[in-house]
């Protein structure tokens, strides 16, 4: 991949996590007080652990794209989760941090981004790549969020469409 390929995939990639950002930051809202400790089975995360997940994990996971290097420290992981004590600080460190992370990306020189990255010895690719697995990972743990969401109280927001707690509206001129 050559840088200019590189510079257009980033913005491609921007779009679409910018895109993306108001609904994840809805659907991490939408757990509200109280609803944190629900899970639908005891193998699954709790509600707050997934929104803490989301949060903390995409900003890790873009961070290691901007750097070129994939270094992951549970203990670290650990720590950013524990600083999100309520969804609503998840929620707004996620809106905050990832468009920090889409700006800095912008930012980011073409070459930085063509250069080839190591995923933890499973697979190397050019590191502007690495930004889909980035929003795959976000909408994956957004998607079993959103199904917590109305077993536990909480009113479902609209993601890709309308919800029967947010119907769809059209746009008027």
């Amino acid at each position: 991949m050559n840088a200019e390929q590189a510079k257009f995939l980033a913005e491609h990639y921007a779009r679409m996590i910018e895109n993306e950002i108001p609904t994840t930051t809805k659907v991490l809202n939408a757990v509200g007080r109280g609803n944190g400790d629900y899970k639908p089975d005891p193998k699954s995360r709790s509600a707050i652990e997934l929104a803490r997940h989301i949060a903390a994990a995409d900003a890790w996971f873009f961070q290691s794209v901007l750097d070129g290097s994939f270094v992951f420290d549970q203990a670290e992981s650990d720590k950013a989760e524990a600083r999100l004590a309520t969804a609503a600080d998840a929620a707004a460190f996620y809106e905050k941090t990832m468009r920090e992370k889409v700006s800095q990306l912008r930012a980011t020189p073409a070459e930085k981004l063509a250069k080839e990255v190591d995923f933890f010895g499973f697979m190397n690719a050019p590191a502007v790549t690495f930004l889909a697995m980035v929003q795959n990972h976000s909408v994956h743990h957004r998607g079993q969020l959103a199904a917590y969401l109305r077993a536990m109280g909480s009113a479902v927001p609209s993601i890709y469409g309308g919800s029967a707690d947010e119907p769809f509206q059209v746009a008027t001129a």
